[in-house]
């Protein structure tokens, strides 16, 4: 029986086409900027974000990083989401490699940061009691949500009303692309840079591409050497994203209907509250007694499904989740409680 994993789009396996390609692209020293395959695909990231350049890095978190210390100097501030990945997630890198200081705030329901609340966040440039508040950076998707595009467009003129530069952690930028029925660049045109992963709902087996403006990419790609991130033959990765962003965007729609019908199914199972799919991507979020859900979520592992979570749970659809799966998931879920009421 096929195991199907709900845990996160980061489990995804390379098709055999990819691999293929992976097994037959062109190779060189990327250190010296001769690899032809890594290469072609930053000149893709660059034209499908609408940016001048962009930086293979081996992670979306040395790829955030990046961007902040391109960003930012020692003793500067970045304003950030209180559970953004940025600032939760990926190890205080900012702060411990980077001498940058984050600035959280509490994120909207739609995933935003309210204007009002990141002008207020924002530190007196003159007083040297306080860093510098140099970056705002934001998060597309936030929990599956695509950010409002009303919200997107107010973004320049904000950032230079306050002095900020931005940032997008895009690592599902794509997503919300497709989500919204528009062109990645139509989005992130908006921020001065953007993080892509490719290794997540893109299906690639690893890396991420920053994008961005000549000057700001050229001081991240001097950061990315200093944080071990210079790789050499590395167009065998880069086949894979390149590959990804060629054929596996406009089928993230699959991946969407597919988490819509999952929540759809799951809210007639009274026990259980997952919630609405609307301006949601790939994400199911699933709320219940931790009891019934600790029960629930070692018959699903026993029937070869495998789901995670704290205080909850986070359901992620993907390319190796199919139509038919989500069918074998709802009916596994009935049949716990249908043998629990039984039981009781």
């Amino acid at each position: 029986m096929k195991t199907i994993d709900l845990r996160s789009d980061t489990v995804t396996q390379p098709t055999d086409a990819m691999r293929a390609k992976m097994v037959t692209a062109p190779v060189g020293d990327d250190v010296y900027g001769e690899d032809p395959t890594v290469n072609a695909l930053q000149e893709k990231a660059a034209a499908m974000t609408g940016k001048e350049a962009a930086l293979f890095a081996p992670s979306g978190t040395q790829s955030n990083l990046l961007a902040l210390m391109a960003h930012c100097e020692r003793g500067d501030e970045y304003i950030v989401g209180q559970q953004a990945h940025t600032y939760r997630f990926e190890g205080g890198g900012a702060a411990i490699l980077g001498s940058i200081q984050p600035q959280p705030l509490d994120f909207e329901p739609d995933g935003t940061l309210d204007f009002d609340k990141i002008r207020a966040a924002i530190k007196p440039c003159e007083n040297p009691h306080f860093a510098k508040t140099r970056l705002l950076c934001l998060e597309n998707t936030h929990n599956g949500k695509a950010l409002p595009m009303d919200y997107v467009k107010k973004i320049p003129a904000f950032a230079i009303q306050n002095a900020l530069a931005t940032h997008m952690d895009g690592a599902r930028i794509f997503n919300a692309a497709v989500a919204q029925n528009m062109p990645v660049a139509d989005i992130v045109q908006y921020v001065d840079t953007v993080s892509v992963c490719l290794s997540k709902g893109l299906g690639a087996p690893v890396g991420s591409v920053l994008c961005g403006s000549q000057g700001l990419i050229k001081k991240a790609y001097r950061w990315r050497k200093v944080l071990g991130g210079g790789m050499r033959q590395a167009g065998i990765l880069a086949a894979a994203g390149l590959f990804a962003l060629g054929h596996h965007v406009e089928r993230l729609d699959d991946d969407h209907a597919n988490a819509a019908k999952l929540a759809d199914g799951l809210r007639q199972l009274k026990p259980l509250c997952a919630t609405p799919i609307s301006h949601q991507t790939n994400m199911v979020f699933v709320q219940a007694d931790q009891n019934i859900l600790d029960a629930l979520g070692r018959f699903l592992a026993k029937n070869k499904i495998l789901v995670s979570g704290m205080g909850g749970w986070r359901l992620v659809t993907h390319l190796d989740v199919t139509d038919d799966d989500i069918d074998r998931v709802l009916d596994t879920t009935c049949r716990f409680f249908k043998e629990k009421t039984a039981h009781d």
